[in-house]
């Protein structure tokens, strides 16, 4: 009888610190997160939006490479003259919402911001040397390029943290079926 009232005393215990445990996570997760249902749904719907921004303005710069390939290509990378979106806008081969897509892809990529150096040739529609990178443009696309490195490095971190916050409720999950297992187990 003595073992029958430990092992219920024990469950008590058992159930006791689950209801605790169960408590500081729900609170942990409200604090770590701060963001309501709609938030978190407003940001998938976010996401799905820039995907097909993402996938149509590709596609417009393709179009542009097919267009120009002396003057686009994703390879062989050069500085673009100055006021080319004119020079496009004039030449009448795409519509102008999408060299506006296009060409603001292709001038803020990474490969394009590293090939702006100081002293090297622009080049226009024909692929055409059409004056030359100055070093307040040069020094411009380095602090670009040092702002996307720290942004995708921001980025990097808040996705291990979702992971780590992910893996934690995951483990307090797994727990808690635990610890329902053993209030189960005091039922019978």
């Amino acid at each position: 009888m003595s073992d029958l009232i430990n092992l219920q005393h024990e469950v008590e215990s058992l159930l006791q610190e689950c209801e605790q445990r169960l408590s500081a996570a729900e609170a942990r997760s409200r604090a770590d997160t701060g963001k309501t249902e709609s938030q978190t749904v407003n940001q998938t719907a976010n996401s799905k939006n820039r995907s097909k921004n993402r996938a149509a303005n590709q596609a417009a710069l393709e179009q542009l490479i097919e267009a120009y390939p002396l003057t686009f290509s994703r390879d062989k990378v050069r500085p673009l003259k100055i006021g080319i979106q004119e020079d496009l806008i004039a030449d009448e081969k795409l519509a102008r919402n999408r060299i506006k897509r296009a060409l603001a892809t292709y001038v803020r990529s990474l490969a394009y911001l590293r090939a702006v150096q100081e002293g090297v040739e622009r080049v226009d529609l024909k692929g055409e040397a059409a004056g030359v990178v100055t070093a307040g443009e040069a020094e411009h696309a380095q602090g670009r390029i040092k702002e996307i490195q720290a942004q995708r490095r921001e980025r990097q971190k808040q996705q291990r943290q979702e992971e780590q916050q992910q893996r934690q409720q995951e483990k307090e999950q797994r727990l808690n079926r635990k610890l329902e297992a053993l209030v189960n187990l005091k039922g019978r």
